[in-house]
Formats: C-alpha cells, structure tokens, sequence
C-alpha cells in the first residue's frame, strides 16, 4: 500500500442563498493551502484548505482532515467529508 498525501483548497459559492462547493486547487503544501485558501476567501465567499491521504494504487481514502476554513463554509461541510 503507497500513501500519497495531498492538498487541497475547496472554495464555496452562493448559488440561490445557498453555499456549495465550487473549485477545487491542488496545491503542494500544507502551508501553501492554508494561505491559497486564506487569500481565495477574500474572493469568494468562503474557502478550506484540505490534506487528504489516499491509496496512490486504489485510490481508497485513507484520512481527510480540515487544516483551515477561512469566510463563510457551510456548517455540515465537515459531517459530508467523513461520509
């Protein structure tokens, strides 16, 4: 099993008063997400920056975690990760 971690910055749009997700960006650092989704909420209405480990062969998840939200996220936003 080859572990490969990953980050990413999910935005969040308003579409019909509603927050959903929008883009996503791959970025090569934790620290990098951190501030890409800092700068990306002063955009957009909101952002979070993401590490995820996942089986490089199978692609199963391994392990999703929230390094940071910034603005507005939706508030079941961490429950629709775990499902």
């Amino acid at each position: 099993m080859a572990l490969k971690t990953s980050y990413v910055v999910q935005t969040f749009e308003l579409k019909r008063k509603r927050l959903v997700p929008g883009d996503r960006q791959l970025v090569d650092t934790d620290h990098g997400a951190r501030k890409r989704a800092e700068a990306v909420s002063g955009r957009k209405p909101g952002a979070a920056a993401l590490k995820i480990v996942a089986d490089n062969e199978t692609g199963e998840l391994e392990s999703i975690e929230i390094l940071g939200k910034f603005g507005e996220v939706p508030d079941d936003f961490e429950d629709s990760l775990a499902a």
